[in-house]
């Protein structure tokens, strides 16, 4: 071990290094830097992205969600109002149809003559189930999950750079670990880190100042993944709240951060041993309950 120490002592040493200057660098979050942002957010109407619309709009930003359903996009513009928003709209779209993403970005320039923030939040609704080569399935979630990540932050990069933007991606741990029972909706995930993870690196090349935060989520107690999840999952693991996630995500994009793990407890370590053990982190997995039948 000691000699070890001595062979790597130069690494470690740099390695060290540049962890206490990290951490010595981290800006602080300072809520009031968020008052008057212009925040568009897909997938605003429930779970995660309505937590995130709620907190920007208790720190008084200017809000426009989308979502498909137009009953609980009233509700949740509605409750944005009363926390605080200087203003909030919404426009129902599926993301699933191409055309609604220009039309979405065009609606925020339209109502704010600009954007601040971009949050890519929303995925198409999925189960917890074996892959039977569902392909009209697949394709669909990669249009809805991906591709309609892709094109608004491709419609919305000129108007964020006018800004000096953000663009906030809430991805997931099945987009850094292969997770079973899930993999059209893993596969999704797998895409948008890679891209955009590109893309932050090319807005840096090409002199776009437009911040890429990549944000790499576990599982949080929505409504949503308890549902889908039931069954498969032990409850207990749900032990983070879709606010305290909010505030992280808020966090982490107005600091340009470029990217977080949430909660870190539970995704680190996946990530870690993926490459380092991959055994390990499925047989993790592989102790999931079997199918329902």
């Amino acid at each position: 071990m000691i000699a070890l120490l001595v062979k790597w002592r130069v690494p470690l040493v740099i390695l060290t290094i540049a962890i206490i200057i990290t951490m010595l660098s981290m800006d602080t979050f300072d809520p009031e830097s968020i008052k008057g942002k212009r925040v568009l957010i897909t997938g605003g109407s429930s779970g995660i992205g309505e937590a995130v619309a709620y907190k920007f709009c208790s720190l008084g930003a200017k809000v426009l969600l989308t979502a498909r359903g137009e009953a609980r996009l009233q509700e949740a513009v509605k409750q944005c109002r009363i926390l605080g928003a200087e203003a909030a709209y919404y426009l129902p779209l599926d993301m699933a149809i191409p055309n609604n993403t220009r039309k979405l970005v065009d609606e925020a320039e339209r109502r704010f003559g600009g954007i601040d923030y971009l949050v890519l939040n929303h995925v198409i609704p999925y189960k917890f189930e074996f892959w039977e080569g569902d392909l009209e399935y697949l394709d669909r979630t990669m249009t809805v999950n991906f591709a309609a990540y892709v094109a608004l932050a491709t419609f919305a990069t000129p108007v964020l750079h006018r800004s000096k933007g953000r663009i906030v991606v809430v991805s997931s741990l099945s987009g850094k670990v292969p997770l079973p029972r899930v993999a059209a909706y893993s596969a999704s995930k797998f895409a948008i880190n890679g891209f955009f993870g590109a893309l932050r690196q090319e807005n840096k090349m090409k002199g776009i100042d437009v911040s890429v935060t990549l944000c790499i989520i576990g599982p949080v107690a929505t409504e949503s993944a308890l549902t889908s999840s039931a069954g498969f999952v032990d409850k207990r693991i749900f032990f983070t709240s879709s606010s305290d996630t909010a505030y992280k995500i808020v966090e982490a994009g107005n600091l340009r951060w470029r990217e977080i793990h949430y909660p870190k407890s539970l995704t680190i370590l996946p990530v870690l041993l993926r490459d380092i053990a991959p055994w390990f982190t499925e047989w993790c997995t592989s102790l999931s309950r079997a199918a329902k039948t």
